[in-house]
């Protein structure tokens, strides 16, 4: 059995848990506006990610447990956002559920189509399998958001860096508005 994690009020986890942290530095091509990422400190933590895997990866049946911290900020008008991802076994789903903070999940299916939830603390999120999904902070505080995938699921990163997403959250007369990938 593995060691006793803790997820503590705020979503934090101690205990035998994996943190990752991405910093302006390790998102470029991820903005729009390339040129405001590259005059911003290039240590600036944008989210980090607690994770419990007590499995090893691959088991089927197995699930893993985390949470997402995203920092509020903005690279230009877009909002501090994850990279995003599929999963390398397509059809996994997976759940998210917010715990603190303000933020959008974005999810696209494979004919690039949209879809936009609000996330807010003790709201509920299903991801199918085959969706892109991603997370924007949209508000003035940290964003938390809790999540369970398989352990078999896996994350293919380079598929969202590839193509992107088809649409950007932005500040657009004060308010947070999604756009066309484009605009």
């Amino acid at each position: 059995m593995p060691a006793p994690v803790r997820l503590n009020p705020g979503g934090s986890l101690t205990g035998a848990v994996a943190t990752s942290t991405r910093t302006l530095a390790d998102l470029g091509g991820i903005f729009a506006d390339e040129v405001a990422r590259e005059a911003m400190p290039h240590g600036t933590v944008v989210y980090r990610v607690e994770s419990f895997t007590p499995v090893d990866p691959g088991t089927s049946g197995g699930l893993f447990f985390g949470t997402s911290f995203l920092e509020a900020g903005r690279v230009g008008d877009e909002f501090f956002m994850t990279r995003g991802h599929v999963h390398e076994r397509a059809e996994a789903a997976e759940f998210y559920w917010g715990i603190e903070g303000e933020g959008i999940l974005l999810m696209m299916d494979e004919d690039r189509e949209i879809r936009a939830e609000t996330v807010v603390p003790g709201s509920v999120h299903y991801v199918p399998g085959r969706a892109a999904h991603r997370l924007v902070n949209t508000g003035s505080e940290r964003l938390a958001v809790g999540a369970c995938w398989p352990a078999d699921a896996g994350h293919d990163y380079g598929t969202v860096s590839d193509k992107g997403f088809a649409a950007r959250v932005r500040l657009i007369d004060g308010e947070p508005q999604l756009t066309n990938f484009d605009v």
